[in-house]
């Protein structure tokens, strides 16, 4: 098979001691959407990540547990394993580089390097950093520390054997200048070319004495040496493809590697290092390595010191995998820096996911089925729902090219906003009431189930799950043999039934600190615009009849104390149905923001239920809960009109739930 034809991503493998945090997530969740992506595009696709095992810190660990330093990779590997399993990671294989083959195949470079005259044992004194591995020239280092964790360093002397690293400087400068996507995105490229172009670059120190360190892989021409964490670390990308395919050994069929997705803290490991590596072993370099940048949380560099350490299993038990995968990816480009914080997390899942993505599946669905029978009909999409869809697919070709995630998400949610649009433009429930509109009807059903097809397939590769559930709603299901083609591709929804589930994305309501009760609502006069949802007032008594042409009742005043009692809150429509036995009565769900409630509302001669989802209305936030017809109403909508409801009161602009209306 020829290299166009494969599609190879790779995560940096990952240090066995660290716990994994947000910044494990983001890279992985990144590999898996792009190798997703390419299965749709019909590529052979290979997706590795895994652990790096060896090293001081392991042995130390190990040594202070009390046990040896194999058993204590074992103890861990599960972390990341089942986390992985957790987000629905989809990768080709698993590396630890305790792995038997993965160390021979280290041994055969090492020799190789070696036969080259390319490694040469010389003295060394230099400033060793043990938390990083790795030694420090004297002018990096101020005051004592090492210049990256900041910790204190020791000074050492020793024999170690050197890797002539600084003699592919120059070839290495050309290869970053001749391939502009080697190095991505571009401002790291400039940082790692204006690191080769004003410092010379030295030899590098592949090996660690066996008296001082023996967790590791040894040298194949010195058995009193291990080699440098690093050297071992980064060949697993090629050593993998030798002994871990699945269905048979691929050799290096897969080489060079698309993308490496590093972290842009290891980045000059990769693009130094590891391409150096390579043109001494004569293989080719990857076609790019993106480092992307680090999560802050509300503001702060994240460390254990500090407690803000953002533990992903934490967020998918709150959040679930899939929205969490969605924010990692929506909310910051890929490549620049971002903030963490539960509340835009919240945010994201209320407005994207819930708001938007939920309730155009739900309405869509409900619509098949009271209007359809529960069967999608036989409609055909109009010309201008196969240009948004297919300019849309295109969009997201052009974006995850270039690792733009977040644009890729707004071009996708642009077609979820418009459907949801097209749906108040085009109003099913009107249309259901036209004896002669029946072919009009089927073809906006049928242009819904269409949509919610499209998005079930270029949306799987962020969030699997979830999308599987959207096509296993409409009665279609997940494919493994789908391609990105399916996804404008129509046919095989006519007559299909759907099979309408629970909430696809439940709204986060977030309770504030130290809420007090809602109050009740005083005796005083209620708003007269309102379609109210409280017991109906007694009535008045009759004038006497001996009263000639009195002038109308003037209402009775209240003031400003009475008036400011009153809590009057914008509330956007999540929900809407009509009450069983009852021509008037609709029960809606509503979010005030914080909260989420549930009102009935005599709004149903005016409105049908479909027509209210989405809309932002005012409501009485602190009326006394009341039950109408047995459901319990915890406020009361605001509209104009009599004895006929003539329509509700609601905004000109965007106002997010739960403001205050004066």
């Amino acid at each position: 098979m020829t290299t166009h034809e494969t599609f190879y991503i790779t995560t940096p493998i990952y240090y066995v001691n660290d716990v994994p945090h947000i910044g494990h997530a983001y890279t992985t969740v990144a590999a898996d959407v792009l190798a997703r992506y390419w299965r749709l595009r019909g590529r052979d696709v290979f997706f590795l990540t895994g652990l790096d095992e060896h090293g001081q810190k392991v042995q130390q660990a190990a040594a202070k547990a009390g046990i040896d330093p194999q058993t204590h990779c074992d103890r861990l590997a599960p972390q990341f394993t089942n986390l992985w399993q957790r987000l629905n990671i989809a990768h080709s294989a698993f590396i630890r580089t305790t792995d038997k083959p993965h160390q021979t195949v280290v041994q055969r470079y090492l020799q190789q390097l070696y036969d080259k005259q390319l490694i040469y044992k010389a003295d060394y004194t230099g400033w060793y950093c043990t938390f990083d591995e790795r030694f420090w020239t004297e002018k990096d280092v101020v005051g004592g520390l090492c210049p990256d964790c900041k910790r204190p360093i020791e000074q050492l002397s020793e024999h170690n054997y050197f890797f002539k690293m600084g003699q592919y400087q120059e070839r290495l400068i050309e290869h970053i200048w001749a391939h502009k996507d080697f190095i991505r995105p571009e401002s790291r490229r400039h940082e790692v070319l204006g690191f080769l172009k004003t410092q010379k670059l030295g030899d590098l120190s592949i090996s660690r004495p066996k008296s001082r360190l023996s967790w590791g892989i040894e040298l194949p021409f010195d058995k009193d040496y291990v080699t440098y964490v690093w050297f071992d670390a980064l060949v697993n990308y090629m050593s993998a493809l030798e002994y871990l395919p699945q269905e048979q050994p691929a050799g290096l069929r897969y080489w060079p590697a698309n993308v490496h997705l590093v972290g842009k803290d290891i980045l000059t490991t990769h693009a130094v290092y590891w391409s150096t590596m390579l043109m001494a072993l004569g293989q080719p370099l990857p076609h790019s390595i993106f480092a992307h940048g680090w999560w802050t949380v509300d503001g702060e560099k994240m460390s254990k010191s500090r407690g803000n350490v953002v533990d992903p299993n934490k967020m998918i038990d709150e959040f679930g995998g899939d929205a969490f995968r969605y924010f990692l990816l929506r909310e910051v480009p890929f490549g620049y820096d971002g903030d963490f914080s539960k509340t835009a997390l919240a945010g994201r899942m209320n407005s994207d996911l819930a708001d938007d993505l939920g309730n155009l599946l739900s309405r869509s669905l409900t619509m098949i089925e009271r209007f359809a029978g529960g069967v999608i009909p036989q409609g055909n999409p109009t010309q201008d729902l196969s240009d948004k869809a297919g300019g849309m697919v295109g969009s997201v070709i052009g974006y995850l090219a270039l690792l733009n995630f977040t644009k890729a998400l707004e071009a996708i949610w642009d077609l979820v906003q418009s459907t949801n649009q097209y749906i108040d433009r085009t109003a099913p429930w009107k249309l259901a009431k036209q004896p002669d509109a029946k072919a009009q009807l089927d073809e906006v059903l049928f242009h819904l189930a269409a949509v919610l097809k499209t998005l079930g397939i270029i949306l799987h590769p962020f969030m699997p799950s979830k999308c599987e559930e959207i096509l296993r709603q409409i009665g279609l299901g997940w494919n493994p043999s789908f391609s990105l083609d399916a996804a404008t591709d129509w046919k095989d929804l006519r007559g299909r039934t759907i099979a309408k589930g629970t909430s696809l994305f439940p709204r986060i309501e977030s309770k504030p600190q130290g809420a007090k009760p809602v109050s009740e609502t005083p005796a005083s006069p209620q708003p007269t615009a309102a379609a109210s949802t409280a017991a109906p007032a007694a009535p008045q008594s009759a004038a006497p009849v001996t009263t000639p042409a009195a002038a109308p009742a003037q209402p009775a005043q209240i003031s400003i104390d009475d008036f400011m009692k009153i809590q009057l809150k914008a509330a956007k429509v999540l929900a809407a149905e009509r009450v069983p036995k009852s021509e008037k009565l609709l029960k809606l769900q509503v979010s005030l923001g914080s909260e989420q409630r549930q009102i009935v509302a005599g709004i149903g001669k005016k409105y049908e239920p479909e027509a209210l989802i989405g809309k932002t209305i005012v409501i009485v936030a602190n009326l006394k809960p009341a039950k109408l017809m047995g459901i319990e109403s915890q406020g009361m909508v605001l509209a104009a009109g009599d004895s006929e409801v003539r329509g509700l009161a609601t905004f000109v602009e965007d106002v997010e739930p739960g403001t205050k209306v004066k």
